[in-house]
């Protein structure tokens, strides 16, 4: 007889059942929805764009013409075939030597070369998300906590404690400094923390930032390390981004910060992975880089749950010990985030919209807050929704990021062609251009109501969907970009 799923799961782990996965949140929402109807440039030109996948895909060509030009870095390969025994026998958690002296010395490179780090201290897991998770399962015990500024990266509850139990407290950054981590932020969250009975035991910071796609300055570093000195606690540094920065200020990591500091370098600790600065998310490289013998003897032994496999290791050992491959990548990756970076602001000011000035990262923080009805988060979840139903793009709301503010999105821009970036700003156009010409109208009929100076939607039909689900929107009084208006610049853009 078939079990029910209530009594499926009282056979199962509390781990296994609980929900601090953070798979109910709009974040993944917005995967599904795309993974449902995705957007091909001729084959389903009305599917969704994905927007919301912060994956480097620009520079792929170097990596392959790479690769084809040294076919002996492959074990699968017939020049590279002889050394199939040995890579594929090798097990040790260590890992390979040469793979770690390359992950150093391309961390080095990444960080303009102004830092060296030991390849001794190199402790491999299977990408960022194993990585974080192994800090947390070092540092930390079920129930503890870490203090993380906000907005911060979704999946954190995922990464940090879904399987630890390791809790997060929140440290409220806002735009009237640009979303900068203030002492009395940290001061407030961590007094809230211990208030509560919580025992704080570190401050995780992403630098550069996601969703912000900012670099935190010297200073600020510097009384970060300062703060987490006072109060004897940890400070990892998730700098997985780190080549991703493409115009000034520079990156400042936090080991060119500690060198000139009077500190505990116990407490020191980095997650580094070669999914964003080279665009590796499937090969699964997670670093883990601390200034603690303890963690790196402690890290090693943990991580054989979830090495990198030798056959990846033996590969980019290879391509990251290659001088001149390293510098032409790192340097055309930049320039070509830059142009990216520069066409996609560019064209969402054409029509009012703007995003926070950042230098970093593979998004933009894109400030909606002006075509919110509704100042809240609610109001926030109205426009997500129209976003994705309507316009088709997933982007990503900030209250997924736990953003303070609402009207706040995460637009990633460099997941795609050239192509598929001016679809998607052509749904923006019309988007936006036809609730301005809604309003218009309003203001033509009813010439003695004011109106704010600030841009309003007027969501199409399909919106009242909203209502029935508790949440008010505005009166219907434009059409989808979707509807089939002969004019209508998006059925331009997807023909």
């Amino acid at each position: 007889m078939a079990s029910s799923a209530s009594e499926n799961r009282l056979l199962l782990s509390k781990i296994a059942t609980n929900e601090k996965h953070g798979e109910n949140s709009p974040y993944f929402d917005g995967w599904n929805k795309y993974n449902q109807n995705p957007f091909h440039l001729t084959e389903n030109p009305e599917g969704v764009i994905q927007m919301g996948l912060a994956e480097n895909q620009l520079s792929f060509d170097l990596v392959e013409e790479r690769i084809r030009k040294n076919p002996k870095a492959s074990i699968c390969t017939a020049e590279g075939i002889e050394k199939f025994r040995n890579v594929a026998n090798f097990q040790d958690y260590h890992g390979l030597p040469e793979f770690r002296q390359a992950i150093a010395t391309f961390m080095s490179k990444a960080r303009g070369g102004r830092v060296t780090f030991d390849p001794h201290r190199v402790v491999m897991s299977g990408g960022a998300t194993g990585a974080n998770e192994l800090v947390m399962f070092c540092l930390a015990d079920r129930g503890d906590a870490f203090l993380i500024p906000s907005p911060y990266y979704p999946a954190f509850y995922r990464d940090l404690g879904w399987r630890t139990g390791v809790q997060i407290v929140p440290v409220d950054c806002d735009s009237s400094n640009n979303f900068k981590i203030t002492k009395e932020a940290l001061e407030a969250a961590y007094e809230k923390a211990q208030n509560n009975n919580i025992n704080v035991k570190g401050l995780i910071i992403t630098n550069p930032s996601n969703p912000l796609g900012t670099t935190l300055d010297k200073d600020t570093l510097e009384s970060l390390v300062t703060f987490i000195n006072q109060k004897n606690i940890h400070l990892v540094c998730d700098e997985i981004y780190a080549a991703t920065v493409f115009s000034s200020p520079k990156f400042t990591c936090i080991t060119e910060v500690i060198q000139n500091m009077n500190c505990n370098p116990n407490l020191i600790h980095i997650v580094y992975s070669l999914a964003k600065d080279m665009g590796f998310p499937g090969l699964r490289v997670g670093i883990v880089y601390s200034y603690n013998d303890d963690v790196v003897n402690i890290g090693r032994k943990m991580s054989s749950s979830g090495l990198v496999s030798s056959q990846t290791q033996h590969m980019l050992a290879s391509m990251l010990s290659d001088e001149d491959f390293v510098e032409k990548f790192l340097t055309t990756s930049a320039k070509r985030l830059a142009k990216r970076h520069g066409v996609f602001t560019d064209g969402l000011e054409e029509v009012g919209i703007n995003c926070l000035k950042s230098n970093a990262g593979l998004f933009c923080w894109m400030d909606l807050r002006r075509l919110l009805k509704d100042q809240t988060f609610d109001g926030e979840m109205v426009l997500w929704r129209v976003i994705v139903n309507e316009v088709k793009l997933n982007v990503s709301p900030g209250s997924s990021f736990k953003c303070v503010e609402p009207g706040w999105f995460r637009v990633c821009f460099a997941n795609m062609d050239d192509d598929t970036v001016e679809v998607a700003l052509k749904r923006i156009r019309a988007f936006v251009g036809q609730g301005k010409k809604a309003q218009e109208q309003v203001q033509v009929k009813s010439p003695k109501k004011r109106w704010q100076s600030n841009l309003r939607l007027s969501f199409s039909s399909s919106s009242r969907r909203f209502e029935q689900e508790g949440v008010s929107v505005m009166s219907p009084r434009m059409m989808s970009p979707h509807s089939p208006m002969p004019h209508s610049p998006l059925l331009r853009a997807t023909t």
